[in-house]
Order: structure tokens, then sequence, then C-alpha cells
């Protein structure tokens, strides 16, 4: 029977995480949580310019941590936290759900974290999710079924479901967006960790109509979380960054081959980034626009138009970034 390692990696979010191990009671058998950054450090925010990716400055963290050998050399920038907990803290709520809490260096954003996570699970099978996320109960009970099926099919690489937007009080429809990988085998996956890529399948994902919930503390789409939420700006400042001043084989890794190139959308942003955001901003919204009418889901109309702003705002800021470079 395939057993699976539950791994979340977050910034804060006790509360969250703490609704998540709730909620995924009974879907794993062994638990990863990394914290990016002290849980402890409670200086005032990075200023945006002052954000950096951290493997650039420290060559030692950009390995593949597929390779036991590499990860051990790397894994001790992540401090385990073992032995009697703070009060209150994520650590200890990570102990009471019998889990190992590791802290890592601030890289202010998760993906950095998966393949030194991944390295620690003690299972292949990993469930990924953020700590502001948790299974439908249609969803736990596929969990349940498939850690008690005799096998699972080789051929599969992992699973993808529905995770329907939030409006800030409730989901908006209960079909898409579809395609979320939620649960994968490590050795069948590769992964380069940066913001807005994801694990790619050796073979591929087989996708199940169910739901997981996605309910973060405020909306998970439109105009404001785009435009204005310091988040995202932080994931285009440092996307953009890692596509300027590195090549892939610079960020941590899972099972990356020597000869990896950015993915083909990223490619296009570096070589020619406004060209990319216009072509974003001016085609996306079709795209969009399609889906919403063919599911019917018309709360999600008005921002059609933003259909494509993230990744035009990342072309933006590379091409920013690249003015500054010229001039100095």
């Amino acid at each position: 029977m395939p057993k699976i390692s539950l791994v979340v990696c977050l910034y804060k979010e006790r509360d969250l995480l703490a609704r998540l191990l709730q909620h995924a009671e009974g879907c794993y058998d062994d638990l990863v949580v990394v914290h990016d950054g002290s849980e402890s450090d409670t200086s005032p925010p990075t200023p945006l310019a002052e954000i950096h990716i951290p493997s650039h400055r420290h060559p030692e963290l950009a390995v593949d941590f597929s390779i036991p050998e590499q990860a051990a050399q790397a894994s001790t920038w992540w401090k385990h936290l073992e032995g009697a907990p703070s009060p209150g803290s994520i650590h200890e709520l990570v102990a009471k759900h019998r889990g190992r809490y590791f802290e890592g260096p601030r890289c202010w954003q998760q993906e950095p974290h998966w393949p030194f996570a991944w390295s620690k699970a003690q299972n292949d099978w990993i469930l990924r999710l953020d700590a502001d996320e948790y299974p439908s109960e249609a969803l736990k009970s596929w969990l349940t079924n498939f850690r008690n099926a005799p096998a699972t099919p080789e051929s599969i690489s992992g699973y993808t479901c529905v995770w329907p937007l939030w409006n800030g009080k409730q989901p908006v429809g209960k079909i898409w967006p579809d395609g979320r990988i939620f649960l994968f085998h490590r050795r069948n996956v590769r992964f380069l960790g940066m913001a807005e890529l994801t694990p790619r399948p050796f073979t591929s994902y087989s996708p199940i109509s169910l739901v997981l919930v996605h309910e973060p503390k405020r909306k998970s789409y439109g105009y404001r979380a785009i435009l204005f939420r310091h988040q995202n700006r932080i994931w285009r400042r440092v996307i953009a960054q890692s596509l300027l001043n590195s090549r892939p084989q610079q960020l941590p890794r899972w099972q990356s081959e020597d000869s990896e190139e950015w993915p083909a959308p990223f490619a296009k942003m570096l070589h020619n980034p406004l060209r990319q955001a216009w072509n974003r901003i001016a085609f996306s919204w079709i795209w969009g626009l399609r889906r919403v009418v063919q599911l019917r889901i018309w709360q999600l109309l008005y921002c059609i138009p933003a259909y494509g702003w993230q990744h035009a705002l990342i072309c933006l800021e590379i091409w920013r970034l690249k003015r500054r470079s010229y001039k100095n």
C-alpha cells in the first residue's frame, strides 16, 4: 500500500496550518513542515529593493536534492528544530501532529524549499499543500482509498484536482480552475525551485474532478491581488532576478538535468520582455473569457481583462531590471 508524506512550506500562518492539519487528518503517514526563515524573526518586512535569491549569494544551496550527497551538503542551511517547542509556535503545532519542523533561509517564496522538503520526506508519494488549503471531504475520502490501495499505476507521475477561486467569503464555482498538482511520486518528477514553476512529470498527471479547498484570508483573484498585493510584487521580483542573473542550475532543484533550460514561456519573457508583456495583456483574456463562458462562472466576468497581467508584470520587471543593469 502506498504511503504519503504531507509537505507544507509556509511563512507564519499558524492558524491556517492548524486548520489544514485538522482537515487532513488520516490522509498522510508522515508530516514535513518547512518555515521560510526563522519563525521568531520580528524584524520589519524587507524592502523590495533588498529582496535577493539566496542561492545566488550562497552557491552551496543550488544543488540537486534528489542526490543524497548533494542534499546532505546543502541541508545545513535548514535547521531541524527538536526538543521542547515554544508555546503557541508552529513548531509546537507540528510536534502535536507528530511531524518534523524545519526553518530554512529566507527566500520570500516557498518553491526553493520544496526540493529540500521532499528530500526529508519518508515516503515517495508527496502530498503538497499550502497552509491556506485543505482537502474537501470527497478528496479526503479519495486519499484514504489511495493509501489503502494495494498498488499504484507505474504510468502515473501524480494527480491533479480542482482548485476553486475564493472571493473572500465562499468559493467561486466547483469545477474550475482544474489542473492543480496536489499528489505526485517524487521519483517521477523534476523541478526547478522558482516561483510560478511546478513539478514536471516524467510520464503524466492523472486528473480527478475533486476539490482542494483554497481559503486564504483574502480574495484569491482580481485586480487588487495582482497589482497591489505585496507578496505578488515579491514573486515578480524574484522571478525576474532568477531569469536574469542565473541559469536553472543555480537554483535548488530536484532531478534536474545538467542541460536544463528555462521552460519555454519564461525563456520568451527573458529574451523579449516587452513583446511578451504585450502578448499577455492583449491575448490572454480571450482564453479566460472562453473558459468563463464555457463554464458559466459569470462572477468572474469583471476580472477577465486581468488575465495574463501577472506574467505581463513579470515581463515588465525583467525589462526594468535589464535597463537598470545597462545604465550601471
